[in-house]
């Protein structure tokens, strides 16, 4: 089974490498652009058969190492 993370910054936290990106694209004349967030994928490869006991293994793994849940939102998609 696999589990698919998608980790990202909050609304209203300043998001310093999306603004970056921003600045590049609008370099390049990509001025339709009108606002970048940058945030991190991990896939994980899960030992377990049992969606639910993975999403709930996936979410512990979430609040106590994989985002930083003061300032980080998150999404869990398992795929079987």
């Amino acid at each position: 089974m696999k589990a698919i993370v998608n980790v990202f910054l909050k609304p209203g936290v300043l998001d310093s490498q999306g603004k970056a990106v921003h600045h590049a694209l609008s370099s390049l004349h990509f001025d339709n652009v009108k606002d970048v967030r940058v945030g991190k994928q991990i896939v994980l490869q899960l030992d377990e058969n049992d969606a639910q006991k993975a999403q709930e293994d996936v979410e512990t793994m979430c609040e106590e190492l994989l985002a930083n849940t003061v300032i980080e939102d998150y999404t869990v998609e398992i795929v079987q």
